[in-house]
């Protein structure tokens, strides 16, 4: 039977919205863990030995697990094995820069900086809020104040066609072409000082921050049949949202392995920083709950040499308006399925062996699985998954769901993907005994 994540539209429709950064996605998570009853940790204390559900976040970054079914299991209880859903929490963006009030011809702008392989025509004309974090002053010590506005306050124009040369408009200069507009005038007003206003916090107490638009237009189904969710940063929130149904149904099924969902920040600029997955931080979080069984290093090379990782991202669907930009002989549908994604250059971290194992929990779950294939003669995308695999050595396998403009403000997915992608995850996070 199917396992019954609950993961449906409208819910990740509420994910989305109420997701714009990686921090908000965090938030998010964890509440919805708490509410199932995860307990919050932090690396810098000690961790309790008993069984139970915990979670920990590191920035933007989060990782959750179960140890509630070890014991139950009758494995060996240090050296059990993991099973790990990976995803990013990251999505392509504009974000603010470090000096960011500008002046030009009258108008009060916005200094923005593209973040990842955002598609920057998607951005202009739309009415866009701010979301991140601001690092404040708290006496002698630095503390982190989440940060959402919900109003249209910027908008990046385009350039009327009829001042382009040639009509067909220009090309986006990422450094010139970028800045959002944000009022009239001619003298200079403080962005920083507007935030930390609606923040609550002094201006002159704002000592850092991560600060990235996003689009106000919500998530919605659409379609004449309504099988499409349109929704911004469904790369890749599609798979936080579909990781965390799937790690909730799986602590209800102890199994022979350690449940974990472990969500990276920085995925779309190449992960080398301290929460991304190029970091220690799930090796770490990984050793620390073998150390916490009871057993030491031998017990965890023991646990991680029988692992299995499912690194999550979006997946390309095969585009109506451009079928000849795909592997004619690797088309993948939207509402098909979950979409294993495979490539002889390891820019997708899938082997055989791993392959099997996706397939198999596809199985289990009663969903249909898709192989994706890139175009021999394009250059293929990456994800955590080869990252994670070289830094942990465990055995990694690239899955998504299906999805049309990737790298879009807005972007396009089906409706029965989610369901079928959730229930693939957690019939993988717990593999039969």
């Amino acid at each position: 039977m199917p396992l019954m994540t609950q993961a449906d539209a409208p819910g990740l429709c509420s994910f989305v919205d109420a997701s714009p950064s990686p921090f908000h996605v965090c938030t998010t998570v964890a509440a919805a863990l708490t509410e199932h009853g995860f307990t919050a940790l932090r690396e810098t204390e000690a961790w309790p030995s008993a069984p139970g559900r915990y979670y920990l976040i590191r920035g933007g970054s989060l990782i959750a697990w179960s140890t509630e079914g070890v014991r139950e299991s009758g494995a060996a209880v240090a050296s059990q094995p993991f099973r790990i859903v990976g995803g990013h929490t990251d999505s392509p963006n504009l974000r603010v820069k470090q000096h960011p009030d500008l002046l030009s011809a009258g108008w009060q702008l916005v200094g923005l900086e593209p973040y990842g392989g955002a598609l920057l025509n998607s951005w202009l004309d739309r009415d866009l809020g701010v979301s991140g974090r601001l690092s404040v002053r708290a006496g002698d010590t630095v503390e982190d104040v989440l940060i959402r506005v919900d109003r249209p306050i910027l908008r990046v124009p385009q350039l009327a066609i009829h001042l382009s040369e040639d009509r067909k408009g220009i090309q986006l200069d990422p450094q010139r072409h970028v800045n959002a507009v944000w009022g009239t005038g001619t003298e200079p007003r403080s962005f920083i000082g507007f935030l930390a206003a609606e923040a609550g916090v002094s201006p002159e107490s704002v000592l850092g921050w991560e600060l990235m638009t996003h689009d106000l237009a919500p998530s919605v189904v659409v379609g004449g049949d309504a099988s499409l969710i349109s929704a911004p940063r469904l790369d890749n929130q599609g798979t936080c949202y579909a990781g965390m149904r799937a790690l909730l149904a799986a602590v209800d099924e102890p199994g022979r392995c350690t449940p974990v969902l472990a969500l990276f920040d920085h995925e779309e600029v190449g992960s080398m920083s301290d929460r991304g997955a190029f970091s220690d931080l799930l090796n770490s979080v990984l050793e620390r709950i073998v150390l916490l069984r009871g057993g030491g290093r031998e017990d965890f090379l023991r646990a991680m040499s029988g692992s299995v990782c499912a690194s999550g991202d979006m997946a390309h669907a095969t585009h109506p308006n451009y079928p000849d930009r795909h592997e004619p002989a690797h088309r993948i549908a939207v509402n098909g399925g979950p979409v294993l994604k495979v490539n002889q250059n390891l820019r997708y971290a899938s082997d055989a062996r791993g392959s099997a194992e996706f397939a198999l929990a596809c199985d289990r779950a009663r969903v249909p699985l898709q192989r994706y294939v890139h175009r021999a003669d394009l250059p293929c995308g990456s994800t955590i998954g080869p990252i994670t695999a070289s830094r942990t050595g465990l055995s990694t396998v690239d899955v998504g769901a299906p999805q049309l403009a990737m790298h879009s403000s807005r972007e396009l997915m089906g409706v029965d993907d989610i369901r079928m992608y959730a229930d693939a995850l957690a019939a993988f996070l717990t593999p039969a005994r």
